[in-house]
């Protein structure tokens, strides 16, 4: 009976954790549970980004939306599917503390890790000055999310022309660097982007806000679980 009671109160207070692990802010959702054929590809908590290993808060890679920006992103996951297709989300929300590391990365000249990859025609000191890294960030806010879109059948990326997270021109929208077919994906996601409620990033093909995020001032850092 003793092993019984230890048992029961071992898996009230597991249960107990995991719920609080998982609990969220109000007007969040884990865009996973409201979309679930959709996939992901949560970069900054692995080494696959521009820094080079796990970015700090993003303890999961799980992506978190506000309710609004998870619902119409929903609605243009439905319109994509029915052309064969599917999002892929290399990020969503993301936390303030997450926004200092790159602050942090970016004010060490030293650290080049990633240059070749990430921004080879860039230098590292003019990151801040481009626009590429920001104090604050529209992620923060909870309804901007990154993405491209994959072949529903067999999950191969469209190619976009250049890499998520590559700081140069060939990533604008306006940019005169890629193929006809390159700019025809790029078309692709930004009609079914528009047509749900989401505006784009001039300087970033994969990058979208909510037009009507509901906290548009506020800039949230609870962490990435």
């Amino acid at each position: 009976m003793k092993n019984l009671t230890y048992l029961l109160i071992f898996l009230f207070s597991f249960n107990f954790v995991l719920a609080q692990q998982k609990k969220l802010p109000e007007g969040f959702v884990y865009l996973k549970e409201q979309i679930p054929d959709i996939k992901l590809d949560i970069r900054y908590a692995g080494n696959n980004n521009f820094i080079g290993k796990p970015v700090n808060s993003y303890n999961k890679p799980t992506a978190i939306l506000t309710e609004e920006a998870a619902t119409a992103l929903q609605k243009a996951q439905k319109d994509l599917m029915a052309e064969g297709y599917c999002f892929k989300i290399f990020d969503a929300y993301r936390p303030q503390t997450a926004v200092n590391h790159f602050i942090e990365w970016a004010r060490k000249p030293e650290d080049t890790l990633t240059k070749q990859r990430f921004y080879p025609e860039v230098a590292k000191k003019d990151l801040f000055q481009l626009g590429y890294i920001a104090t604050k960030s529209g992620h923060s806010r909870g309804s901007t999310v990154d993405l491209t879109i994959i072949d529903a059948q067999n999950g191969e990326e469209l190619d976009m022309g250049s890499g998520y997270d590559f700081f140069g021109d060939i990533s604008h929208h306006s940019t005169n660097k890629i193929t006809k077919e390159q700019r025809a994906n790029r078309s692709l996601l930004k009609r079914i982007m528009i047509k749900n409620g989401f505006r784009p990033y001039p300087e970033e093909w994969w990058h979208y806000t909510l037009r009507n995020e509901p906290f548009p001032e506020t800039y949230f850092d609870f962490p990435v679980q």
